[in-house]
């Protein structure tokens, strides 16, 4: 069986963590059709009545809310949680004021960096905890392209 060192493994993770997180760096290759963005700069540039504004049933802030709410279950999975999780509560916010919504965008600052210290801290890399981390790669990004596909609808 082929195996990966640790720091590549890691390496590939945090790079496409990262351009879901905070975008693409100028001049490198991207994973996403939109440079430059991610889930962090996009809900930068939205303020608390453009987050609570339902399109399409939601809104830019219950994905947000979602969003953390999901990753921070995925850390405590890896750190050991074993106890179920009521996934309606990760749907409860839907409207946000100007203090609600700073504060949401800066847990989600907090998450990523959380995410970014336990993902560092594993030693030994398995089935669960790889499809733990590939798993918030991919729930972040499909929330990234709901949350900008809100704010472009919000734009016309």
């Amino acid at each position: 069986m082929e195996t990966i060192e640790k720091a590549d493994f890691l390496r590939n993770i945090f790079l496409i963590l990262r351009e879901t997180f905070e975008g693409s760096a100028e001049g490198e290759p991207s994973a996403y059709l939109d440079r430059g963005v991610g889930f962090l700069t996009t809900i930068r540039n939205v303020d608390s009545e453009r987050a609570s504004r339902f399109v399409n049933g939601t809104t830019i802030a219950a994905h947000t809310e979602h969003a953390k709410f999901y990753l921070d279950r995925l850390v405590e999975f890896l750190n050991g949680r074993t106890e179920k999780v009521n996934w309606d509560d990760s749907w409860l916010i839907e409207t946000v004021n100007e203090t609600e919504w700073n504060a949401l965008r800066e847990t989600v600052n907090r998450t990523y960096d959380n995410i970014l210290r336990c993902l560092a801290d594993i030693d030994a890399w398995d089935q669960d905890n790889i499809g733990e981390a590939v798993a918030m790669i991919a729930h972040t990004a499909y929330h990234l392209g709901a949350v900008r596909q809100i704010a472009k609808t919000e734009n016309k």
